[in-house]
This record gives C-alpha cells, sequence and structure tokens, in this order.
C-alpha cells in the first residue's frame, strides 16, 4: 500500500511540474492578437483547436470567424498559446496591417482594391470608403 501511495504522489508531483512548464513556456496574453494596440478583455474570447485567445472587443471575435486559421498564424505574437496548434502551413501575407486602421490585422479574404498596381487589403468596408475619400492622408501606410 505505501508503494501505491507512493506511486500516486509521483505522478501527481510530475503533473504538477509539467503544467507549470507549460505555464511558463506560453506567457499569458495581455494584448489583443487582431487590434494589437489594445488590451485583451478577459470577458471578449474565442477557442480555436481548444485553445483560449482573448481579443479586446466583440467586433474582434466576429473578425477572427472570418479567417480563423488565417488569423492563428499571425497571431503568435500576441497569443503565444497558439503555437502548439496554429497551422505550419499557412503563410503570412506581406501585409499585415490596414492602410486606414493601420493597428487592425488583415486577411486574404478582407476587403481590397488596386492602388498603384497593386492589391491592398483594408479591415473592414468603412475603411475602403475613408481611403478612397482621402487617399494622400492614408498612402503613407501603404504596404511598400
Amino acid at each position: 500500500m505505501l508503494k501505491t501511495v507512493f506511486s500516486k504522489t509521483l505522478v501527481m508531483a510530475a503533473f504538477a511540474v509539467g503544467l507549470m512548464v507549460t505555464a511558463e513556456a506560453a506567457p499569458a496574453q495581455k494584448i489583443c492578437p487582431l487590434m494589437i494596440e489594445d488590451e485583451i478583455d478577459e470577458e471578449e474570447f474565442v477557442v480555436y483547436k481548444g485553445v483560449k485567445v482573448y481579443t479586446c472587443c466583440g467586433t474582434c471575435k466576429k473578425m477572427w470567424a472570418q479567417n480563423p486559421d488565417y488569423y492563428a498564424v499571425v497571431s503568435i505574437p500576441q497569443a503565444p498559446q497558439l503555437k502548439a496548434v496554429a497551422s505550419k502551413d499557412i503563410k503570412a501575407m506581406k501585409q499585415l496591417f490596414c492602410p486606414v486602421y493601420t493597428d487592425t490585422r488583415v486577411h486574404p479574404k478582407s476587403p481590397s482594391m488596386e492602388v498603384d498596381g497593386k492589391k491592398v487589403y483594408f479591415s473592414k468596408t468603412r475603411a475602403v470608403t475613408r481611403f478612397k475619400a482621402n487617399p494622400a492622408k492614408y498612402s503613407k501606410n501603404l504596404p511598400k
């Protein structure tokens, strides 16, 4: 019986150490992965492949739903817990952010338009409208 108690205690200790190492390996998420200048709201999150990803607002949750596999890949710097589940096959686009809302991510299915012969992505249709109304204001934010 003593051998059984010792074995169970040893297994539980190993499990606890494993949890601590895992917690240390993935720092706590503090920044929204889609609006990267905003702090997270712990009540606003999505679950991606069993991993909880915090956002700053309901709008970001809706944005995440548009292309979760892509966002998981490009959001690892803000949400390091995604590293274990993000696709290794999806590659980030050259343009990561909207030229109008410069802290907001774009993805391959985002609204887009041709600007000087290049396809430019926008975070939402309103950004396209704002860009068209004043291209000079936002042209400095265009991808090079």
